[in-house]
């Protein structure tokens, strides 16, 4: 019988997860999709010790293969110099070919454009949260930012009703 592994509260329950907090600010999400990436030894190592950016990148089909761009995985410190990764290679998404189809067909429409979200562990696997998403003008920007205010004084006008 395996033991149970003792574990803190606050741990994260599956490991690091990075956000694209920007690629929510500047894009309106049309649609989120789950994919695994293709990943090194030495990369998977970086990745749960949370060494990973995934502010600068994108999203490319290729080939009728989709490619994340850009996203820095620093190299893993303990592992030998012959066994590191190049830190901002392309890797390799897994998505099914029908998924590439639909994807390849709404980005071809302009201005739609595929962004990554999130890069998580999920039952031992790395994840990538893909985004489609639009391009939002400053006008937009400016109403979620007043959107996000009213919502917010709203919530402490009720909250201090109900401490009376």
């Amino acid at each position: 019988m395996a033991k149970e592994k003792n574990k803190s509260p606050d741990a994260p329950k599956h490991g690091p997860r990075m956000t694209n907090r920007k690629a929510r600010h500047d894009y309106e999400i049309l649609m989120t999709l789950e994919c695994g990436v293709e990943l090194m030894g030495t990369e998977v190592k970086s990745l749960r010790l949370g060494q990973g950016k995934i502010d600068e990148a994108y999203v490319r089909i290729r080939n009728s293969e989709v490619m994340l761009v850009g996203a820095n995985i620093a190299p893993y410190p303990q592992a030998a110099a012959l066994m590191q990764h190049e830190p901002t290679r392309d890797r390799r998404l897994l998505v099914h070919r029908r998924q590439i189809v639909e994807l390849a067909q709404h980005v071809r429409q302009k201005g739609n454009t595929i962004v990554p979200l999130t890069v998580y562990f999920h039952r031992g696997w790395a994840k990538v949260e893909i985004g489609l998403a639009v391009g939002k003008r400053k006008f937009d920007k400016r109403q979620d930012l007043k959107k996000r205010e009213q919502q917010r004084d709203m919530s402490r006008a009720m909250g201090r009703r109900d401490t009376r």
